[in-house]
């Protein structure tokens, strides 16, 4: 087997936004290869997104959607960014998911899309399947991707770096070309060789990083793998220091943190103390339950301190009939059924966690970044609709439309003429590994950088707590580094290497930015002091 791979287009990760950029592109007659470190491809972000997608409802409107946006985002949202999100999203939702892929998505009794309402909406705009809409939107994606001719998916291979001609070039002359992307190393998990997948265009669609923070919704590969590989290769990050934490993660001493969905509170759910006693009017008197997600999750975060409590609770059962828990949450019904919890009849404790990164990869309304020839779509870029914390459902939208878009400028630019790399001027993989990796030096440094990223970079910001997590990430860095370069690789080791630069990149972000914002809060921003002081 030759360890060079050639391809149009390389696509590395297998969420909606991969899967529609490769779908979008095959049905345009472009061959792609499709990459994911997963050995099931719809091992992603997306499969476990429970609440929905944003649509459209009645008397809605761009310019409405686009204002909510803007608010949830803290000021910090690029607008032309969310009103294309806002125009384009609707008429990407018929064409890709209802009508090219076939997503059942909840009907009404009239037999039309079922509308449900999130924190930060205006209105009824979220269509979902049930509680696991991402599942539906997931599997849906790659049924029709796997019977595509013109895809060819890889699972179980690792993308190592982006292979860059001024870094990897045999012709050292390239150093003085304009910088550019032409595919990646990527690690084959089963035969442990480095093939070198060559491509016109590269697109990273690779998640988000939230196994860098101790308590996460995220599943296991969500390392900010994207983001490092896009930091060794100079390409440009931004608005790194926001990190959004999900208000309502499940807490049990014995359980992974997952998501209970923000539409439990939308169906109208409350958080309570363990005696039944909401607390949220007091934090938002407008919002309540329904606030943006910081400041939900910081309310709770304070609540949890000020009762010295390890968790605070969500009430259902006083709140949803239980005909209408059954019937819309019945993934979270039996998740939290297997640790002794019924939501109809129990209080269901809940914990804030790391759930979405809302800066990334900078790119423009095409899903260009800063490299040329790569383009970043889904989590792993910025496109700056989030701006300094995430509207509810915007995340699977954001996805489908810059997939989308991403998609046809890559096609506009084939058929203009863009180069095929020349395969014999990229140099092969030098391995420099001489031993294994010890199982046990692996987890207990990604052990180290949860709990630093957790305490010290987690819901609440200080100078000291970012310079002590800075200091000690440092120190893990040029560990890891040494160990990775004597050591033989594997998909945990190439892991541990990306979360502690995506760790990095996160922290020098927080430490750089004083001001509060949005998710990035900063318990001593000079501002903050002065108006409570």
């Amino acid at each position: 087997m030759t360890d060079i791979l050639e391809t149009d287009v390389l696509i590395i990760g297998t969420g909606i936004a991969g899967a529609t950029t490769a779908l979008t592109l095959a049905d345009a007659g472009v061959p792609v290869t499709l990459v994911t470190r997963a050995r099931a491809p719809e091992d992603t972000n997306t499969l476990w997104a429970q609440g929905g997608i944003i649509y459209t409802g009645p008397g809605d409107a761009p310019e409405r959607l686009t204002e909510d946006i803007l608010r949830a985002g803290a000021g910090h949202t690029y607008p032309p960014a969310a009103a294309l999100l806002a125009a384009e999203g609707p008429g990407a939702i018929r064409r890709i998911l209802l009508d090219r892929v076939g997503v059942r998505f909840d009907r009404d009794d009239t037999g039309e899309l079922a509308l449900a309402l999130e924190g930060g909406h205006s209105l009824p705009r979220i269509i979902h399947a049930a509680d696991a809409t991402g599942r539906a939107i997931e599997l849906a994606l790659l049924n029709t991707l796997r019977d595509h001719p013109r895809v060819t998916l890889l699972t179980g291979h690792t993308a190592i770096d982006l292979l860059t001609p001024s870094h990897h070039a045999r012709n050292r002359l390239a150093v003085y070309a304009h910088r550019s992307c032409v595919g990646a190393y990527v690690l084959d998990q089963a035969t442990r060789r480095v093939r070198r997948l060559l491509a016109r265009a590269t697109v990273l669609a690779s998640g988000g990083l939230g196994q860098i923070f101790l308590r996460t919704t995220n599943p296991a590969g969500a390392r900010g793998d994207g983001l490092a590989m896009a930091q060794r290769a100079g390409v440009r990050i931004i608005n790194a220091e926001y990190v959004q934490f999900h208000p309502t993660a499940f807490y049990h001493r014995q359980a992974a943190r997952f998501l209970i969905s923000e539409a439990v509170r939308g169906a109208g759910a409350r958080l309570v103390h363990a005696d039944g006693r909401p607390f949220m009017d007091q934090y938002a008197p407008e919002w309540k339950d329904l606030a943006p997600r910081d400041v939900v999750a910081r309310s709770i975060h304070s609540e949890m301190l000020k009762h010295d409590v390890p968790c605070v609770y969500l009430d259902l059962r006083s709140y949803v009939p239980e005909a209408e828990i059954r019937r819309h949450f019945p993934t979270i019904l039996a998740q939290c059924a297997e640790y002794g919890v019924d939501i109809t009849r129990d209080l269901v404790p809940v914990v804030p966690a790391a759930h979405y990164f809302c800066g990334g990869v900078w790119v423009d309304e095409w899903g260009q970044s800063s490299l040329c020839n790569l383009y970043a779509v889904g989590e792993v870029s910025c496109t700056g609709v989030h701006g300094a914390n995430r509207l509810a459902s915007t995340s699977l939208l954001e996805g489908l439309v810059w997939g989308e878009r991403a998609a046809q400028h890559i096609t506009r630019r084939l058929a203009e003429g863009l180069p095929r790399p020349d395969a014999t001027d990229i140099a092969p993989w030098q391995d420099t590994g001489i031993e294994e990796a010890d199982p046990a030096l692996l987890s207990q440094d990604m052990s180290s950088i949860k709990h630093i990223m957790w305490n010290y970079v987690g819901l609440v910001r200080t100078a000291a707590r970012l310079e002590r997590a800075l200091r000690e990430l440092r120190g893990l860095d040029t560990e890891i580094e040494q160990f990775y370069r004597r050591t033989l690789l594997s998909d945990d080791l190439i892991g541990l290497r990306n979360a502690v630069k995506a760790a990095l990149i996160v922290t020098e972000a927080a430490w750089q930015n004083k001001r509060s914002m949005g998710c990035h809060f900063r318990a001593d921003d000079p501002a903050l002091l002065q108006a409570t002081g």
